[in-house]
Protein backbone atom coordinates (compact mmCIF):
# COMPACT_ATOMS: atom_id res chain seq x y z
CA UNK A 1 0.00 0.00 0.00
CA UNK A 2 1.51 3.00 -0.91
CA UNK A 3 2.43 5.49 2.30
CA UNK A 4 3.57 9.14 2.70
CA UNK A 5 0.76 10.52 1.19
CA UNK A 6 -0.54 13.95 1.43
CA UNK A 7 -3.59 14.06 -0.18
CA UNK A 8 -6.23 11.18 -0.92
CA UNK A 9 -8.50 12.23 -3.64
CA UNK A 10 -11.54 10.75 -3.82
CA UNK A 11 -12.94 10.71 -7.26
CA UNK A 12 -16.52 9.77 -8.84
CA UNK A 13 -16.78 9.70 -12.95
CA UNK A 14 -14.14 12.16 -13.93
CA UNK A 15 -10.33 12.32 -14.10
CA UNK A 16 -8.70 10.63 -15.54
CA UNK A 17 -10.82 9.01 -17.98
CA UNK A 18 -13.52 11.88 -18.67
CA UNK A 19 -12.10 15.33 -19.92
CA UNK A 20 -13.11 18.93 -19.36
CA UNK A 21 -14.85 20.41 -16.40
CA UNK A 22 -13.76 18.97 -12.35
CA UNK A 23 -11.18 16.76 -14.64
CA UNK A 24 -9.31 20.05 -16.19
CA UNK A 25 -9.48 21.36 -13.19
CA UNK A 26 -8.02 18.85 -11.17
CA UNK A 27 -5.34 18.13 -13.27
CA UNK A 28 -4.52 22.02 -13.10
CA UNK A 29 -4.40 21.27 -8.93
CA UNK A 30 -2.41 18.76 -9.03
CA UNK A 31 0.08 20.07 -11.46
CA UNK A 32 0.37 23.37 -9.64
CA UNK A 33 0.76 21.61 -6.31
CA UNK A 34 3.84 20.04 -6.89
CA UNK A 35 5.10 20.13 -3.42
CA UNK A 36 2.15 17.70 -2.55
CA UNK A 37 2.00 13.60 -2.93
CA UNK A 38 -1.52 12.57 -4.01
CA UNK A 39 -3.01 9.28 -4.17
CA UNK A 40 -5.89 8.82 -6.49
CA UNK A 41 -9.22 6.38 -5.74
CA UNK A 42 -11.78 6.62 -8.99
CA UNK A 43 -15.11 5.32 -8.97
CA UNK A 44 -16.65 4.76 -11.62
CA UNK A 45 -19.94 2.47 -12.79
CA UNK A 46 -18.32 -0.18 -15.14
CA UNK A 47 -14.87 -0.65 -16.96
CA UNK A 48 -16.70 -0.45 -20.23
CA UNK A 49 -17.99 2.82 -19.96
CA UNK A 50 -13.85 4.49 -19.96
CA UNK A 51 -11.88 3.88 -22.15
CA UNK A 52 -7.81 4.79 -21.84
CA UNK A 53 -6.65 7.43 -19.33
CA UNK A 54 -7.24 10.83 -21.29
CA UNK A 55 -4.56 12.72 -18.97
CA UNK A 56 -1.41 11.73 -18.20
CA UNK A 57 -0.99 11.70 -14.52
CA UNK A 58 1.60 14.31 -13.10
CA UNK A 59 4.67 12.89 -11.32
CA UNK A 60 3.50 14.03 -8.11
CA UNK A 61 0.65 11.18 -8.26
CA UNK A 62 2.18 8.02 -6.73
CA UNK A 63 -0.81 6.21 -5.94
CA UNK A 64 -3.82 5.21 -8.27
CA UNK A 65 -6.88 2.81 -8.29
CA UNK A 66 -10.12 2.39 -9.84
CA UNK A 67 -13.51 0.66 -8.67
CA UNK A 68 -16.11 -0.24 -10.68
CA UNK A 69 -19.56 0.03 -8.07
CA UNK A 70 -22.01 -1.51 -10.60
CA UNK A 71 -19.58 -4.36 -11.23
CA UNK A 72 -20.87 -7.66 -11.27
CA UNK A 73 -19.71 -8.89 -8.38
CA UNK A 74 -18.44 -12.34 -7.75
CA UNK A 75 -19.83 -15.36 -8.88
CA UNK A 76 -22.33 -16.70 -5.79
CA UNK A 77 -24.36 -19.16 -5.66
CA UNK A 78 -28.15 -18.55 -4.68
CA UNK A 79 -28.38 -20.78 -1.48
CA UNK A 80 -30.84 -20.63 2.01
CA UNK A 81 -29.00 -18.60 4.65
CA UNK A 82 -30.11 -17.52 7.85
CA UNK A 83 -28.14 -14.31 8.73
CA UNK A 84 -27.06 -12.29 11.84
CA UNK A 85 -30.28 -10.65 12.78
CA UNK A 86 -29.23 -8.45 15.04
CA UNK A 87 -26.36 -6.90 12.32
CA UNK A 88 -29.61 -6.70 10.35
CA UNK A 89 -31.34 -4.90 12.55
CA UNK A 90 -28.77 -2.19 12.28
CA UNK A 91 -28.88 -2.73 8.86
CA UNK A 92 -32.52 -1.88 8.51
CA UNK A 93 -31.50 1.77 10.10
CA UNK A 94 -29.52 2.66 7.98
CA UNK A 95 -32.19 1.94 5.16
CA UNK A 96 -34.23 4.07 7.03
CA UNK A 97 -31.94 6.64 6.96
CA UNK A 98 -30.95 6.70 3.46
CA UNK A 99 -34.51 5.94 2.50
CA UNK A 100 -35.72 9.48 4.36
CA UNK A 101 -32.98 11.59 4.33
CA UNK A 102 -34.24 13.92 6.57
CA UNK A 103 -31.03 13.32 9.21
CA UNK A 104 -27.04 12.51 8.34
CA UNK A 105 -26.96 8.77 9.10
CA UNK A 106 -25.27 9.02 13.42
CA UNK A 107 -21.32 8.59 13.23
CA UNK A 108 -21.64 5.25 15.49
CA UNK A 109 -24.07 3.66 12.78
CA UNK A 110 -21.87 4.04 9.95
CA UNK A 111 -18.96 2.69 11.92
CA UNK A 112 -21.05 -0.26 13.08
CA UNK A 113 -22.34 -1.07 9.80
CA UNK A 114 -19.60 -0.65 7.42
CA UNK A 115 -16.90 -2.35 10.23
CA UNK A 116 -19.11 -5.60 9.17
CA UNK A 117 -20.12 -4.97 5.63
CA UNK A 118 -18.79 -7.55 3.05
CA UNK A 119 -17.01 -9.48 5.94
CA UNK A 120 -17.40 -13.45 6.50
CA UNK A 121 -18.56 -12.65 9.91
CA UNK A 122 -20.02 -9.73 9.99
CA UNK A 123 -22.87 -8.67 6.40
CA UNK A 124 -21.31 -10.40 3.34
CA UNK A 125 -22.54 -9.79 0.13
CA UNK A 126 -24.26 -13.02 0.06
CA UNK A 127 -25.91 -12.41 2.93
CA UNK A 128 -27.58 -9.12 1.46
CA UNK A 129 -28.52 -11.29 -1.14
CA UNK A 130 -30.05 -14.38 -0.21
CA UNK A 131 -30.26 -14.15 3.41
CA UNK A 132 -33.70 -14.97 5.70
CA UNK A 133 -32.55 -11.56 8.05
CA UNK A 134 -31.79 -9.72 4.63
CA UNK A 135 -35.77 -10.53 3.43
CA UNK A 136 -37.48 -9.86 6.90
CA UNK A 137 -35.79 -5.96 6.34
CA UNK A 138 -36.77 -5.52 3.01
CA UNK A 139 -40.09 -6.71 3.17
CA UNK A 140 -40.43 -4.77 6.34
CA UNK A 141 -39.23 -1.96 5.00
CA UNK A 142 -41.58 -2.17 1.98
CA UNK A 143 -44.55 -2.56 4.05
CA UNK A 144 -43.86 0.22 6.36
CA UNK A 145 -43.01 2.93 3.39
CA UNK A 146 -43.69 1.63 0.13
CA UNK A 147 -46.89 -1.11 -0.53
CA UNK A 148 -48.60 1.64 -2.57
CA UNK A 149 -45.76 0.70 -5.34
CA UNK A 150 -45.16 -2.67 -7.23
CA UNK A 151 -42.66 -4.93 -5.05
CA UNK A 152 -40.45 -6.22 -7.80
CA UNK A 153 -39.87 -2.24 -8.80
CA UNK A 154 -38.91 -1.80 -4.81
CA UNK A 155 -36.78 -5.32 -4.26
CA UNK A 156 -34.49 -4.43 -7.58
CA UNK A 157 -33.77 -0.70 -6.66
CA UNK A 158 -33.08 -1.75 -3.14
CA UNK A 159 -30.53 -4.08 -4.48
CA UNK A 160 -28.76 -1.58 -6.82
CA UNK A 161 -28.77 0.97 -4.65
CA UNK A 162 -27.08 -0.65 -1.67
CA UNK A 163 -25.03 -3.41 -3.28
CA UNK A 164 -22.40 -0.34 -4.27
CA UNK A 165 -21.89 -0.54 -0.45
CA UNK A 166 -19.88 -3.48 -0.20
CA UNK A 167 -17.14 -1.61 -2.96
CA UNK A 168 -17.25 1.27 -0.85
CA UNK A 169 -16.51 -0.82 2.23
CA UNK A 170 -13.53 -2.91 0.57
CA UNK A 171 -11.86 0.90 -0.31
CA UNK A 172 -12.39 1.78 3.17
CA UNK A 173 -10.53 -1.15 4.79
CA UNK A 174 -7.71 -0.52 2.15
CA UNK A 175 -7.07 3.03 2.49
CA UNK A 176 -3.66 4.85 1.71
CA UNK A 177 -1.82 6.47 4.88
CA UNK A 178 -3.11 10.15 3.59
CA UNK A 179 -2.88 12.69 5.61
CA UNK A 180 -6.02 14.49 4.18
CA UNK A 181 -9.23 12.83 2.43
CA UNK A 182 -10.38 15.37 -0.15
CA UNK A 183 -13.52 14.04 -2.46
CA UNK A 184 -14.76 16.26 -5.39
CA UNK A 185 -18.42 15.73 -4.83
CA UNK A 186 -20.65 14.33 -2.70
CA UNK A 187 -22.66 10.94 -3.92
CA UNK A 188 -21.04 8.09 -3.28
CA UNK A 189 -17.24 9.32 -3.29
CA UNK A 190 -18.63 11.95 -0.75
CA UNK A 191 -19.68 8.88 1.53
CA UNK A 192 -16.78 7.30 0.57
CA UNK A 193 -15.32 10.56 2.57
CA UNK A 194 -17.49 10.13 5.42
CA UNK A 195 -16.23 6.34 5.66
CA UNK A 196 -12.51 7.58 5.28
CA UNK A 197 -13.33 10.41 8.16
CA UNK A 198 -15.05 7.64 10.12
CA UNK A 199 -12.20 5.01 10.16
CA UNK A 200 -8.66 7.18 10.15
CA UNK A 201 -10.49 10.30 12.05
CA UNK A 202 -7.77 12.10 9.59
CA UNK A 203 -9.46 15.51 8.05
CA UNK A 204 -12.30 15.21 5.26
CA UNK A 205 -12.76 17.77 2.75
CA UNK A 206 -15.07 18.51 0.06
CA UNK A 207 -14.79 20.34 -3.28
CA UNK A 208 -17.72 20.88 -4.93
CA UNK A 209 -18.02 22.34 -8.73
CA UNK A 210 -21.49 21.67 -9.14
CA UNK A 211 -23.73 20.12 -6.59
CA UNK A 212 -24.29 16.74 -7.21
CA UNK A 213 -27.36 16.39 -5.63
CA UNK A 214 -28.91 18.64 -8.16
CA UNK A 215 -27.07 17.34 -10.91
CA UNK A 216 -28.14 13.67 -9.74
CA UNK A 217 -31.90 15.11 -9.94
CA UNK A 218 -31.76 16.38 -13.09
CA UNK A 219 -30.25 13.42 -14.49
CA UNK A 220 -33.03 11.42 -12.79
CA UNK A 221 -35.84 13.11 -14.22
CA UNK A 222 -34.35 12.47 -17.65
CA UNK A 223 -33.27 8.50 -17.00
CA UNK A 224 -34.54 6.27 -19.45
CA UNK A 225 -34.19 3.27 -17.49
CA UNK A 226 -36.72 4.35 -15.36
CA UNK A 227 -40.14 3.91 -17.06
CA UNK A 228 -42.92 6.45 -16.74
CA UNK A 229 -46.05 4.37 -17.76
CA UNK A 230 -47.73 7.63 -19.10
CA UNK A 231 -49.64 5.83 -21.69
CA UNK A 232 -51.42 3.54 -18.86
CA UNK A 233 -54.41 3.96 -17.76
CA UNK A 234 -54.02 3.09 -14.71
CA UNK A 235 -52.42 6.02 -13.22
CA UNK A 236 -50.93 4.58 -9.87
CA UNK A 237 -48.59 2.72 -12.22
CA UNK A 238 -47.16 5.49 -13.36
CA UNK A 239 -46.79 6.99 -9.79
CA UNK A 240 -45.13 3.55 -9.00
CA UNK A 241 -42.46 4.59 -11.20
CA UNK A 242 -42.05 8.13 -9.83
CA UNK A 243 -41.69 6.53 -6.67
CA UNK A 244 -38.76 4.78 -8.17
CA UNK A 245 -37.11 8.34 -9.14
CA UNK A 246 -38.00 9.19 -5.45
CA UNK A 247 -36.30 6.51 -4.12
CA UNK A 248 -33.04 7.32 -5.73
CA UNK A 249 -33.20 11.05 -5.21
CA UNK A 250 -33.88 10.30 -1.21
CA UNK A 251 -30.75 7.99 -1.68
CA UNK A 252 -28.43 10.68 -3.14
CA UNK A 253 -29.56 13.40 -0.62
CA UNK A 254 -28.69 11.07 2.36
CA UNK A 255 -25.27 10.20 0.80
CA UNK A 256 -24.78 14.19 0.47
CA UNK A 257 -26.03 15.29 4.16
CA UNK A 258 -23.83 12.20 5.69
CA UNK A 259 -20.78 13.34 3.92
CA UNK A 260 -21.45 17.41 4.95
CA UNK A 261 -21.87 16.08 8.22
CA UNK A 262 -18.43 14.22 7.96
CA UNK A 263 -16.82 17.00 6.35
CA UNK A 264 -14.05 19.37 8.53
CA UNK A 265 -14.43 21.64 5.51
CA UNK A 266 -16.77 22.00 2.14
CA UNK A 267 -15.35 23.97 -0.84
CA UNK A 268 -17.84 25.97 -3.33
CA UNK A 269 -16.93 27.98 -6.18
CA UNK A 270 -19.12 30.97 -5.57
CA UNK A 271 -21.81 31.67 -3.26
CA UNK A 272 -24.98 30.82 -4.64
CA UNK A 273 -23.56 27.28 -4.39
CA UNK A 274 -22.31 27.98 -0.83
CA UNK A 275 -25.56 29.34 0.03
CA UNK A 276 -27.38 25.89 -1.87
CA UNK A 277 -24.90 23.39 0.70
CA UNK A 278 -26.01 25.01 3.71
CA UNK A 279 -29.91 24.76 2.56
CA UNK A 280 -29.50 21.19 1.51
CA UNK A 281 -27.64 20.16 5.27
CA UNK A 282 -24.05 21.72 4.38
CA UNK A 283 -23.39 23.34 8.81
CA UNK A 284 -22.80 26.70 7.57
CA UNK A 285 -19.68 27.50 9.62
CA UNK A 286 -17.47 24.71 7.63
CA UNK A 287 -18.78 26.06 4.27
CA UNK A 288 -16.48 28.65 2.28
CA UNK A 289 -16.02 29.68 -0.97
CA UNK A 290 -12.84 29.07 -3.28
CA UNK A 291 -12.97 30.87 -6.89
CA UNK A 292 -11.47 29.00 -9.79
CA UNK A 293 -8.54 30.27 -11.25
CA UNK A 294 -6.79 29.79 -14.96
CA UNK A 295 -3.68 30.30 -16.21
CA UNK A 296 -3.73 33.75 -17.87
CA UNK A 297 -0.76 34.00 -19.59
CA UNK A 298 -1.45 30.47 -21.49
CA UNK A 299 -4.11 33.05 -23.89
CA UNK A 300 -2.09 36.03 -24.21
CA UNK A 301 -1.35 34.66 -27.66
CA UNK A 302 -4.85 34.57 -28.21
CA UNK A 303 -5.56 37.88 -27.44
CA UNK A 304 -3.09 38.87 -29.45
CA UNK A 305 -4.26 37.26 -32.37
CA UNK A 306 -7.75 38.61 -31.67
CA UNK A 307 -8.96 40.07 -35.30
CA UNK A 308 -10.07 43.78 -35.62
CA UNK A 309 -14.03 42.28 -36.35
CA UNK A 310 -15.73 39.56 -34.82
CA UNK A 311 -15.45 36.29 -36.48
CA UNK A 312 -18.89 35.06 -37.39
CA UNK A 313 -18.06 32.39 -35.35
CA UNK A 314 -20.23 31.02 -32.52
CA UNK A 315 -18.30 28.73 -30.03
CA UNK A 316 -19.48 26.39 -27.48
CA UNK A 317 -17.11 24.53 -26.07
CA UNK A 318 -17.93 21.60 -23.44
CA UNK A 319 -19.13 17.95 -23.37
CA UNK A 320 -21.61 17.31 -25.68
CA UNK A 321 -24.06 16.02 -23.51
CA UNK A 322 -27.80 16.67 -22.33
CA UNK A 323 -26.65 18.68 -19.05
CA UNK A 324 -24.97 20.97 -21.79
CA UNK A 325 -28.37 21.51 -23.76
CA UNK A 326 -26.55 20.99 -26.92
CA UNK A 327 -30.05 21.38 -29.04
CA UNK A 328 -30.43 24.49 -27.56
CA UNK A 329 -27.16 25.84 -29.12
CA UNK A 330 -28.13 24.08 -32.74
CA UNK A 331 -31.82 25.27 -32.95
CA UNK A 332 -29.87 29.29 -31.61
CA UNK A 333 -27.59 29.20 -34.49
CA UNK A 334 -30.87 28.54 -36.75
CA UNK A 335 -32.36 31.47 -35.61
CA UNK A 336 -29.13 33.44 -35.79
CA UNK A 337 -28.53 32.07 -39.55
CA UNK A 338 -31.85 33.83 -40.83
CA UNK A 339 -29.61 37.31 -40.09
CA UNK A 340 -26.43 36.15 -40.34
CA UNK A 341 -26.33 33.63 -43.33
CA UNK A 342 -23.03 33.31 -43.08
CA UNK A 343 -22.44 32.42 -39.57
CA UNK A 344 -21.45 29.06 -38.05
CA UNK A 345 -21.58 27.35 -34.82
CA UNK A 346 -18.76 25.15 -33.43
CA UNK A 347 -19.64 22.45 -30.77
CA UNK A 348 -16.06 21.87 -29.86
CA UNK A 349 -15.44 19.00 -26.82
CA UNK A 350 -15.72 15.13 -26.27
CA UNK A 351 -18.36 13.20 -27.96
CA UNK A 352 -17.44 9.57 -26.49
CA UNK A 353 -19.72 10.08 -22.92
CA UNK A 354 -23.02 10.18 -24.37
CA UNK A 355 -23.32 8.58 -27.99
CA UNK A 356 -27.56 8.53 -28.15
CA UNK A 357 -27.06 12.41 -27.05
CA UNK A 358 -24.46 13.10 -30.02
CA UNK A 359 -26.87 11.34 -32.56
CA UNK A 360 -29.68 13.34 -31.46
CA UNK A 361 -27.66 16.74 -32.21
CA UNK A 362 -26.19 15.17 -35.90
CA UNK A 363 -30.34 14.30 -36.79
CA UNK A 364 -31.39 17.83 -35.53
CA UNK A 365 -28.88 19.71 -36.95
CA UNK A 366 -29.99 17.40 -40.05
CA UNK A 367 -33.80 18.22 -40.10
CA UNK A 368 -32.67 21.88 -38.88
CA UNK A 369 -30.73 22.38 -42.56
CA UNK A 370 -27.73 22.89 -40.68
CA UNK A 371 -24.91 20.85 -41.74
CA UNK A 372 -23.07 23.13 -43.23
CA UNK A 373 -23.58 25.59 -40.45
CA UNK A 374 -23.03 23.79 -37.63
CA UNK A 375 -20.18 21.23 -36.92
CA UNK A 376 -19.06 18.82 -34.14
CA UNK A 377 -15.42 19.57 -34.16
CA UNK A 378 -14.12 17.34 -30.97
CA UNK A 379 -11.80 18.22 -28.90
CA UNK A 380 -9.24 21.00 -29.85
CA UNK A 381 -6.39 23.30 -28.40
CA UNK A 382 -8.82 25.89 -26.69
CA UNK A 383 -6.09 28.42 -26.83
CA UNK A 384 -5.62 27.76 -30.51
CA UNK A 385 -9.29 27.93 -31.55
CA UNK A 386 -10.13 31.03 -29.11
CA UNK A 387 -8.98 33.49 -32.09
CA UNK A 388 -11.41 31.88 -34.79
CA UNK A 389 -14.34 32.52 -32.36
CA UNK A 390 -16.46 35.91 -32.61
CA UNK A 391 -18.66 34.82 -29.46
CA UNK A 392 -18.66 31.57 -27.04
CA UNK A 393 -21.69 30.65 -25.72
CA UNK A 394 -22.72 28.22 -22.72
CA UNK A 395 -26.14 27.18 -23.16
CA UNK A 396 -26.20 24.98 -20.14
CA UNK A 397 -29.06 23.80 -17.50
CA UNK A 398 -26.40 23.75 -14.48
CA UNK A 399 -23.21 24.20 -14.36
CA UNK A 400 -20.93 25.93 -11.46
CA UNK A 401 -18.40 28.08 -12.22
CA UNK A 402 -17.28 27.13 -16.19
CA UNK A 403 -14.18 27.66 -17.08
CA UNK A 404 -14.69 27.80 -21.09
CA UNK A 405 -15.84 31.43 -20.03
CA UNK A 406 -12.96 32.40 -17.98
CA UNK A 407 -10.75 30.98 -20.72
CA UNK A 408 -12.89 32.92 -23.50
CA UNK A 409 -12.36 36.32 -21.54
CA UNK A 410 -8.60 35.60 -21.00
CA UNK A 411 -8.70 35.55 -24.69
CA UNK A 412 -10.69 38.80 -25.40
CA UNK A 413 -13.80 37.02 -26.86
CA UNK A 414 -17.15 38.25 -25.46
CA UNK A 415 -19.71 35.47 -23.71
CA UNK A 416 -23.27 34.39 -23.92
CA UNK A 417 -24.12 32.40 -20.72
CA UNK A 418 -27.61 30.99 -19.39
CA UNK A 419 -28.23 32.10 -16.01
CA UNK A 420 -26.76 28.92 -14.28
CA UNK A 421 -24.24 28.59 -11.66
CA UNK A 422 -21.86 31.54 -11.28
CA UNK A 423 -21.94 32.76 -14.86
CA UNK A 424 -23.79 36.02 -14.09
CA UNK A 425 -20.76 36.78 -11.69
CA UNK A 426 -18.47 36.04 -14.36
CA UNK A 427 -19.72 37.80 -16.88
CA UNK A 428 -21.29 40.88 -15.00
CA UNK A 429 -18.99 40.69 -11.61
CA UNK A 430 -19.35 40.63 -8.39
CA UNK A 431 -20.82 43.38 -6.58
CA UNK A 432 -18.20 46.15 -5.96
CA UNK A 433 -15.33 46.98 -8.03
CA UNK A 434 -15.64 43.89 -9.82
CA UNK A 435 -19.11 44.61 -11.43
CA UNK A 436 -18.25 48.48 -11.88
CA UNK A 437 -15.76 47.55 -15.04
CA UNK A 438 -18.76 46.17 -17.13
CA UNK A 439 -20.21 42.98 -18.63
CA UNK A 440 -18.24 40.85 -20.36
CA UNK A 441 -21.08 39.30 -22.17
CA UNK A 442 -24.81 38.80 -22.73
CA UNK A 443 -26.90 36.56 -19.90
CA UNK A 444 -30.08 34.53 -21.55
CA UNK A 445 -32.79 32.13 -19.81
CA UNK A 446 -32.16 28.78 -19.94
CA UNK A 447 -33.23 26.65 -23.25
CA UNK A 448 -34.15 29.86 -24.80
CA UNK A 449 -33.29 29.23 -28.53
CA UNK A 450 -34.68 32.99 -29.46
CA UNK A 451 -33.70 34.92 -26.94
CA UNK A 452 -29.92 33.19 -27.67
CA UNK A 453 -30.26 33.52 -31.20
CA UNK A 454 -30.89 37.61 -30.55
CA UNK A 455 -27.85 37.83 -28.03
CA UNK A 456 -25.54 36.21 -31.02
CA UNK A 457 -26.99 38.52 -33.82
CA UNK A 458 -26.70 42.04 -30.88
CA UNK A 459 -22.73 40.62 -30.25
CA UNK A 460 -21.61 39.93 -33.53
CA UNK A 461 -22.88 43.08 -35.42
CA UNK A 462 -21.61 45.60 -33.57
CA UNK A 463 -17.53 45.74 -33.62
CA UNK A 464 -16.68 48.56 -31.21
CA UNK A 465 -18.89 47.17 -28.73
CA UNK A 466 -17.27 43.80 -29.20
CA UNK A 467 -13.91 44.52 -28.88
CA UNK A 468 -14.88 46.40 -25.59
CA UNK A 469 -16.31 43.39 -24.21
CA UNK A 470 -14.17 41.21 -24.43
CA UNK A 471 -11.29 43.90 -23.34
CA UNK A 472 -13.84 43.86 -19.82
CA UNK A 473 -13.73 40.20 -19.54
CA UNK A 474 -9.99 40.26 -20.14
CA UNK A 475 -9.90 42.55 -17.02
CA UNK A 476 -11.71 40.85 -15.02
CA UNK A 477 -9.91 37.59 -15.67
CA UNK A 478 -6.93 39.03 -15.26
CA UNK A 479 -7.67 40.86 -11.93
CA UNK A 480 -10.27 38.16 -9.96
CA UNK A 481 -9.95 35.10 -11.54
CA UNK A 482 -5.46 33.94 -12.06
CA UNK A 483 -4.41 30.95 -10.91
CA UNK A 484 -2.03 31.33 -8.34
CA UNK A 485 -4.86 32.75 -6.23
CA UNK A 486 -6.66 29.55 -6.35
CA UNK A 487 -3.30 27.50 -5.61
CA UNK A 488 -2.50 29.76 -2.94
CA UNK A 489 -5.73 29.04 -1.56
CA UNK A 490 -5.67 25.55 -1.75
CA UNK A 491 -2.16 25.73 -0.10
CA UNK A 492 -3.69 26.96 2.67
CA UNK A 493 -6.67 24.77 2.96
CA UNK A 494 -4.55 21.58 2.89
CA UNK A 495 -2.29 23.44 5.50
CA UNK A 496 -4.42 24.07 7.80
CA UNK A 497 -6.13 20.39 7.75
CA UNK A 498 -3.07 19.13 8.36
CA UNK A 499 -1.52 21.09 11.31
CA UNK A 500 -5.01 20.39 13.02
CA UNK A 501 -6.83 23.81 12.18
CA UNK A 502 -9.25 22.42 9.99
CA UNK A 503 -11.63 21.69 12.86
CA UNK A 504 -14.11 24.94 14.35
Amino acid sequence: MTRDVDICLLLEGTYPYVRGGVSSWLHQIISGLPEYRFHIVFLGGTPEFYGAPVYQLPDNVIGFEAHYLLHAPDKLTPAARTGDSAIFERWGQLVSYLEQAKEPIPAELLDAIFSQLGSHNGLSQADFLYSRSSWEVLSKRYRDSFSDQSFVDYFWTYRNIHRPFFTLARIAEHLPDAKVFHSLSTGYAGFLGALCRQKTKQPFIITEHGIYTKERKIDLSQASWIKDRHSLIDISMHKEMEQTRKTWIRFFEQLGLTAYHQADTIISLFEGNRQRQHSDGAPEHKTRVIVNGIDVGRFEKAYGQRPVTPPLVVGLIGRVVPIKDIKTFIRAIRGAVEILPALQGWIIGPTEEDPAYVRECELLIASLGLTEHVKLLGNQNVAEIMPRLGVVMLTSISEAQPLVLLEAMASGIPCIATEVGACSEIIHGAPGEDASMGAAGVMIQIASPVQAANAIVETLTNTSQWQKTGDIGRQRVTRYYHETDMYGAYRTLYQEAMNGRHRL
